[in-house]
């Protein structure tokens, strides 16, 4: 018996040996595909990934106003232009990830990924602009006159221009493709650069540009006030015009008796103006808060009135009881009278509804620039009248 059992003890040995020498290349093998596809590993490449679309809503960590400050002064700004390309590029990235679905791990490759890209990208962007800033000495030397609107202009071009190259070529490094096509699915699949472009990149340079507008609007309104008050000054909005006559008669009496007589008939011609003196009050005010561009006028005031008298018919007696007296009390009657009727036939609202169009014509290409939901309000310095751009004219 002892015999027979040691050659068996020495069998069972070495199939032993061989079933843990098997399992550890097995574990070997899958530990080194393992190594080599992880994001982020010593020998890590492309992982193939099917992306599973999510909604997410793009959220950004740029300050308008600073942002504005860096692109009017590139070449003095120039390290906090580098800053502010990769934080909107970084921005994008992240939402893309989100809405393509990705796990933590490979939205950490991506951002990766872009910090070893970023040098080239960055350079791209900081030349491009320059060319386009100083295209031409026309465009320099408007510059500064058409502010912050003009210099996100051309940043939004030099953005479009990379973002999607910029996109495909960090994905491509971290997420393996088919075909060149990445495996995708979900309700709302979409082309990763139509994510970035509509939900990132245009929403950001819509905020950018209203800021922009809101900033130019701040730095004209006192050099346009003061325009506005100075050549404009009154501002005549209703004109009226009218005829009215008068008969008067003369007589001359002795002891009760009328010994001459004299008939004098007089028609005139009113040309009355209601309006606004703009060189005593005009104020523009721009409320971010309620998104209001407001203008306050003063009360309306009647501007000038001129009667053009003609005599229609003049008979004079023997003592001529006519004198220039009589004529201009006549005149200053109808003056009177023209006046009572303008302001009854409700002149002064009339004159402030055409104001709130002439004001809407005026500046409502202006309040437009600034963004689409940005209103016009007209007060008048005594009861508000709230009008809304668009609404005039109905």
């Amino acid at each position: 018996m002892p015999q027979t059992t040691a050659p068996e003890k020495k069998g069972i040995g070495t199939v032993q040996i061989v079933i843990a020498v098997a399992i550890m290349g097995i574990l070997g093998l899958l530990g080194y595909k393992a190594l080599r596809n992880s994001p982020g590993g010593f020998l890590a490449g492309p992982a193939e990934y099917e992306l599973q679309y999510r909604p997410a809503d793009f959220s950004y960590n740029i300050d308008n106003e600073t942002a504005l400050a860096i692109l009017q002064n590139p070449r003095r700004y120039r390290r906090e232009f580098n800053e502010l390309v990769h934080d909107i590029n970084t921005d994008i990235l992240r939402h893309v990830s989100n809405r393509l679905g990705l796990n933590d791990s490979l939205q950490q490759a991506v951002l990766e990924e872009y910090e070893l890209q970023h040098p080239q990208f960055v350079d791209l962007y900081y030349n491009d602009f320059m060319r386009l800033r100083d295209t031409s000495a026309a465009l320099y030397e408007t510059w500064y006159d058409e502010g912050g609107q003009k210099v996100t202009e051309i940043f939004e071009e030099v953005a479009s221009n990379y973002t999607c190259f910029m996109l495909n070529k960090v994905l491509a490094a971290v997420i393996r493709t088919r075909n060149g096509n990445i495996l995708a699915r979900g309700a709302d699949v979409q082309n990763p650069c139509s994510i970035a472009m509509g939900e990132a990149l245009q929403p950001l340079l819509a905020r950018m540009r209203e800021r922009a507008a809101i900033e130019d609007f701040s730095r004209s309104k006192g050099l346009f006030q003061e325009k506005v008050e100075n050549v404009i000054g009154e501002l005549a909005t209703i004109e009226i015009r009218d005829k009215k006559g008068i008969n008067k008669n003369l007589q001359t009496t002795i002891w009760g008796m009328n010994v001459s007589e004299t008939d004098v008939e007089i028609t005139a011609l009113s040309i009355l103006k209601v309006g606004f003196r703009l060189n005593e009050y005009f104020d523009l005010q721009l409320d971010e808060q309620n998104k209001t561009v407001n203008i306050t006028l003063p009360e309306p005031v009647i501007l000038s009135h001129e009667v053009l008298p003609k005599v229609e018919k003049l008979d004079i007696g023997w003592l001529r009881e006519v004198e220039g007296v009589n004529i201009n009390e006549g005149v200053n009657a109808l003056r009177e009278n023209f006046r009572e009727d303008a302001l009854e036939s409700n002149v002064m609202e009339r004159a402030k509804t055409q104001a709130q169009q002439l004001m809407d014509t005026m500046f409502g290409p202006l309040v437009a620039n600034i963004g689409p939901e940005y209103r016009l309000v007209v007060n008048f310095r005594g009861a508000p009248v709230r009008v809304t751009q668009g609404e005039l004219g109905k």
